[in-house]
């Protein structure tokens, strides 16, 4: 059939003006039937079975589409609503203090001296105060008006309201034009009109006493002072023009860390903020990068403090409006692209822009600590607990507000700088290896490991008493091959000079075959990412030859554990065999020298003629000799690495990178500074 423009929805609905034009048709309508019930069910499924929910009867019901749930942090979700609103006065700079207290049973109570609740009749509800209808109407509230509240957490109109609902007594007191009113609810009910108490010449503001129905979170549920008080004091952070006065009852602090009466004012917010959770840590870079942009982009304002540690991951903790967003979010994201692009374009600055080139923000952001507080208008948050911040906006807001500071700050600490670059290429170089190091361990799952191809493996699966020996070639290796326990013992030969990580730059290093090798062979991971649980093998055994070559290959390799698996050191797997050098052989009988001190001294102790064999390297020596004297667990000597407990880490390091560095003037220092010493052996 066709249709007109005037038959939008067909033959059965026209306009007015085609009926009026169209006749009838001629045959007359039926009358409507009533639709059939015979469907089991739906007979007792009439209109009467839809339910109304009034008030705030919906909030008692479904308590978790508000406050998230009613476990312990549903609970105290209760108390961060109250002391926002409190906080929503400060910011737009009517209040200067929030007092907090804490009694027994439950009892909160959070005072500021603000402009005080409206308490005239409101004017859609001509029978109620605006306090009332704040109170006990979802979605009503002065955050909606921007000329009440230029920046506020409280935008969804249904914060204080769900306390109310969710408290088994509230009171409201409120200070306005010199007059002090009062008004309870038990809840969510009116118990009683507004109140005029009487003249309050003195006080202003607004006054919220609650205690949460039990019958809601549960008989045995208490607000935790210690959580209260961490959340308090955090609002004094984030926001330096207010004072916030905690009191608690002393009962309720007993054998807690937190005191009954306390005043938190903080002039330099999240800076003072992040000093504090980061106290007794160490730094990539000694300065924080901190400070506060008013107005970016035409918004509140933005505030941050950032440090990188050396010790340890990082963490970002940002708000909104002062709300904590638990889940992150757009400001977040804002963050995380300022503080990327302004390494990399200062990496660029100092040469360095190709080496940059495969870092990502994770890398940047890894041992990142970061504080972040934006203020913004009619921000969008993801849920009524506000755990993220959705506004798309505020990734610009926040990278106005950082973009030009940051780069500032990079360019004022040149030498601050580079150590942030270069820690950066190391996550990014620890990410690229530990993605490879994932690919093997993805393969292993359908086929074998794949190691060395020169490792001669131990047949024992278990690492527990096993043992790998890292010797210099082939000609070494294929001694040891012979000599060793092949169920617990495991050779692999290493051709000549190791790398010296202490000197290579981060590509050479990735590049060196020899060191891939190893570190497959180990299978632990290496740097921050090293798991001794995955070590193959319970002892790692450096066997080189008992001369000045071997001593350097030995130390180049000391190096690379020191440097890249320090907790392997740490652990006590590192260990150093003692070859002989020379065979000293009397009849039948034959003793083994270290060293040409270690010779002299058995010689002295031997009467008689004495053959002297000097070994040329372990290539070069017997097998049984080799198995005896170096190999053989109950008749061979070790020297285990440690780092001297007297000296410390930081001493060991620092005499590493003076020996074997890329500064070839601190090896000479040490070589003048030694001479004299060099010279009495000689005269020895």
């Amino acid at each position: 059939m066709a249709m007109d423009d005037n038959d939008l929805f067909g033959e059965g609905e026209r306009s007015p003006e085609a009926r009026e034009t169209r006749p009838a048709p001629a045959r007359a309508r039926r009358p409507v039937e009533p639709i059939a019930t015979g469907t089991p069910g739906e007979a007792g499924y009439t209109a009467a079975s839809i339910e109304v929910l009034e008030g705030l009867e919906p909030v008692r019901r479904r308590p978790g589409m508000y406050i998230g749930g009613t476990d312990e942090s549903g609970l105290h979700h209760l108390f961060a609503e109250v002391i926002d609103n409190a906080m929503d006065e400060a910011v737009a700079g009517h209040a200067t203090f929030i007092e907090v207290t804490i009694e027994p049973g439950n009892r909160v109570t959070v005072t500021d001296n603000g402009r005080g609740i409206p308490v005239d009749p409101h004017p859609k509800f001509p029978d109620k105060s605006a306090l009332e209808v704040i109170m006990t109407t979802l979605h009503a509230g002065g955050k909606f008006d921007s000329g009440a509240y230029q920046t506020s957490g409280g935008l969804h109109g249904v914060g204080v309201s769900v306390v109310n609902a969710l408290s088994e007594r509230l009171d409201v007191e409120v200070a306005r034009g010199q007059m002090l009113y009062r008004q309870s609810f038990a809840r969510g009910l009116v118990l009683g009109p507004l109140e005029t108490v009487g003249r309050a010449p003195n006080r202003r503001g607004t006054r919220v006493r609650f205690t949460p129905d039990p019958t809601i979170f549960g008989a045995e549920a208490t607000l935790d002072p210690a959580r209260l008080f961490r959340m308090s004091r955090s609002k004094a952070y984030l926001f330096g023009g207010v004072e916030i006065r905690w009191h608690c009852a002393p009962e309720l602090v007993a054998g807690k860390s937190i005191p009954a009466e306390a005043t938190f004012k903080f002039p330099a917010g999240l800076k003072d903020y992040l000093a504090q959770d980061t106290e007794g840590r160490s730094f990539v870079a000694d300065q924080f990068f901190a400070g506060k942009v008013t107005k970016p982009a035409g918004h509140g304002s933005v505030e941050w403090a950032v440090a990188w540690l050396a010790d340890d991951d990082g963490f970002v903790h940002s708000y909104c409006n002062t709300i904590p967003t638990a889940l992150g979010g757009t400001h977040e994201t804002g963050l995380r692209a300022v503080l990327l692009r302004g390494l990399k374009d200062h990496a660029e600055r100092i040469g360095q822009a190709k080496r940059f080139a495969t870092v990502t923000a994770d890398d940047v952001m890894l041992n990142c600590a970061a504080l972040l507080s934006v203020f913004i208008r009619e921000p969008e948050f993801q849920g009524q607990n506000k755990g993220r911040l959705m506004t798309v906006e505020a990734a610009r807001i926040v990278d106005a507000a950082l973009r030009d500071s940051f780069d500032h700050w990079l360019a004022s600490m040149p030498s601050q700088a580079l150590k942030l670059v270069e820690w950066s290429l190391e996550r990014a170089d620890e990410r690229l290896r530990r993605r490879a190091e994932k690919d093997v361990a993805r393969k292993t799952a359908t086929r074998k490991l794949r190691l060395p191809g020169k490792l001669a493996d131990c047949s024992m699966s278990a690492a527990q008493g096993s043992e790998l020996f890292i010797v210099e070639g082939d000609s070494a290796g294929g001694s040891a091959k012979q000599a060793r326990d092949r169920a617990s013992q495991a050779v692999l030969p290493l051709r000549g000079k190791i790398l010296n990580v202490a000197s290579a730059t981060k590509d050479k290093l990735a590049a060196n075959q020899q060191l891939a090798d190893l570190s497959q062979a180990l299978g632990c991971g290496t740097g921050q990412h090293y798991r001794d649980g995955d070590l193959r093998y319970d002892k790692i055994i450096i066997m080189t030859d008992a001369d000045v070559d071997g001593a350097h290959i030995a130390s180049l390799l000391i190096t690379f554990f020191f440097r890249q698996m320090p907790k392997l050191i740490e652990a006590g797997h590192l260990f150093i065999a003692l070859p002989p050098l020379y065979r000293l052989t009397q009849g039948t009988k034959s003793v083994y020298a270290r060293d040409d001190a270690d010779k002299d001294r058995l010689i002295k102790a031997m009467k008689g003629k004495v053959e002297i064999s000097r070994f040329k390297g372990l290539g070069e020596m017997p097998m049984q000799d080799l198995r005896d004297t170096t190999m053989h667990p109950m008749r061979r000597s070790l020297l285990k690495i440690a780092v001297a407990r007297e000296e410390g880490e930081d001493t060991t390091a620092a005499a590493v990178e003076r020996l074997m560095g890329n500064k070839p003037e601190a090896r000479f220092a040490f070589i003048q500074e030694r001479a004299p010493q060099a010279a009495a052996l000689v005269d020895l």
